[in-house]
């Protein structure tokens, strides 16, 4: 059965009780993702794009319940994953992997790169342990490694070849969506362009959908079809990346879109700036979280909360002012 969304997330939230700062005071929460809605086409590659601590990260491990969240839903091929069973979530997993930022942090030093990537297979319980080994060989080609690699241990690889054995082990149970957490930002600019072609040719063979998740204007431009800026745990404007990039209307995507540099001297956006810094998730602006460094912002900016709404086709800004 073929479904309008592979995956379709709805009013997303996350927030996090943290440690009393004194007996006596209340617990503080964080606000991780307050709100976040969005869809992704089969085969299509949807990117979250903001600052560090925008929420972004969260939103992604949410998404697969690696962190539960707080209220909402998460449809995976029609199937909401937050109404799961812990056993029907563990059995669902193969249809849904993740591959993490730091490839070395994410994988066992002590075990071998063909056993990283069975490891999915082995927890999944499938194939037989024959089937299993030569899936990792199959695996190996596809990312472009060679079969006697699987007896190597990650600290014998470099920094791209580690990030091609985590794709190789997301792969692996044959999942349908792959989150990416950010998989280049910790690669050499000329590695970063590799993985991203490879993650290309993957999903064009495969049909794969993908949340791909960065801080980077210029990677999101490259590989996504459909861009989402996050600011402080909800979105802020949502389109697809021609009319993301071509027609930008919230003024912290400006501010973004401005800090990426440049040879063009005649560049509309070079006159954006941004006053103080990111507030706090645990206490957040009330009204519209970006008014306390918009220079645009107005009085009922600060009093009422806008609504992501369409402004022109395929393109979603949540501004007063737009």
């Amino acid at each position: 059965m073929k479904y309008e969304y592979s995956v379709k997330v709805d009013d997303l939230r996350t927030h996090f009780k943290v440690h009393r700062p004194h007996l006596f005071a209340e617990q503080p929460t964080v606000y991780a993702v307050d709100g976040v809605s969005f869809e992704i086409e089969p085969g299509k590659t949807f990117g979250l794009v903001g600052e560090s601590g925008c929420g972004k990260s969260t939103t992604a491990l949410s998404v697969l319940r690696l962190v539960e969240p707080t209220s909402g839903s998460v449809e995976l091929n029609g199937v909401d994953i937050c109404q799961l069973s812990e056993n029907d979530l563990r059995n669902y997993r193969r249809h849904m992997q993740i591959i993490f930022q730091d490839p070395y942090s994410s994988m066992n030093p002590r075990t071998t790169a063909g056993e990283i990537i069975r490891t999915p297979l082995r927890i999944l319980k499938i194939g037989t342990p024959k089937e299993q080994h030569e899936r990792v060989e199959e695996l190996l080609g596809l990312v472009g490694l060679r079969p006697e690699q699987k007896n190597l241990y990650p600290h014998q690889f470099s920094g791209g070849q580690r990030q091609r054995i985590c794709v190789a082990r997301a792969l692996a149970p044959n999942p349908d969506f792959i989150v990416c957490d950010e998989p280049v930002s910790a690669l050499d600019v000329a590695i970063q362009s590799q993985i991203l072609n490879l993650l290309a040719r993957l999903q064009q063979e495969f049909g794969l959908t993908y949340l791909f998740i960065s801080h980077d204007m210029a990677v999101v431009q490259h590989i996504c079809d459909e861009i989402a800026v996050m600011y402080l745990g909800r979105i802020v404007e949502k389109a697809d990346r021609r009319s993301l990039f071509l027609d930008v209307q919230h003024p912290y995507t400006k501010a973004l879109l401005a800090a990426v540099p440049t040879t063009d001297n005649n560049s509309k956006l070079s006159f954006v700036s941004l006053k103080g810094d990111v507030p706090s998730p645990m206490d957040p602006p009330s009204g519209c979280h970006f008014h306390t460094r918009c220079p645009m912002a107005e009085t009922r900016c600060s009093k009422e909360i806008p609504k992501l709404r369409q402004v022109l086709p395929n393109h979603w800004v949540a501004c007063h002012l737009v």
